[in-house]
């Protein structure tokens, strides 16, 4: 398995009291596998996500990634399989703006020191960026933003890539077209998708679903 939860509990103190969004939850995802997780708001997805990027630890528990215990791992082993083996999504699209498109669809490949051109300009073309490579985060659409989101997250040709809505701030068609390309690329690199969604909808298109309630997966 690439991503594994057995037992994790993860609880946090509140004003009125403690507040357990994970409880004892187990979860596997293997290569080449696509999971949606929807559950309301504030139940703990993106807690879940953080988790499984080693962003957090749990309070119990175990979560291991490509085989690595992520709280036996430090600081230093986690943030290595983050720009190694984890590619992060986010709703934010989290762009530099003083970086053109092509400067940022290279920038976390760069930092990992897995920067391949061709791999870029062909992921450049299939988002439908190849026109706007010498353009800035401003001169973009929103949906132009998260496709290049995307292909930054990719251009690193992560194991897992973990997406946290990544169509909540797009309207509903533009969102249905980024998902689109999305699901078509990850499927390509033979790499995991774990997805946060609150729509039912796109949770369908992935090939397995879990809901997260009262700390429960099922």
């Amino acid at each position: 398995m690439l991503l594994q939860f057995e037992g994790v509990t993860k609880t946090y103190a509140t004003g009125d009291g403690v507040l357990r969004v994970l409880d004892s939850a187990d979860l596997s995802l293997a290569a080449g596998e696509t999971l949606a997780l929807t559950g309301e708001s504030g139940s703990g997805k993106s807690t879940l996500l953080h988790l499984a990027a080693g962003l957090d630890l749990a309070d119990a528990g175990t979560v291991r990634l490509d085989g690595t215990d992520l709280a036996a791992a430090g600081d230093g082993g986690r943030a290595a399989l983050r720009r190694g083996t984890v590619g992060l999504v986010f709703q934010q699209f989290n762009l530099i703006p003083s970086l053109t498109v092509a400067e940022n669809l290279s920038f976390q490949a760069r930092l990992a020191g897995r920067n391949d051109p061709t791999w870029t300009g062909e992921l450049a073309r299939d988002l439908g960026l190849a026109s706007l490579l010498g353009r800035y985060p401003e001169q973009l659409s929103g949906g132009q933003q998260q496709r290049v989101a995307i292909g930054r997250t990719l251009a690193v040709r992560p194991r897992l890539v973990l997406a946290d809505e990544p169509t909540g701030n797009l309207d509903e068609a533009t969102g249905d077209s980024v998902i689109e390309v999305m699901l078509r690329l990850v499927a390509g690199t033979g790499a995991a998708l774990l997805m946060v969604t609150h729509s039912a909808r796109l949770a369908a298109r992935l090939g397995r679903r879990l809901h997260l309630s009262g700390g429960r997966l099922r």
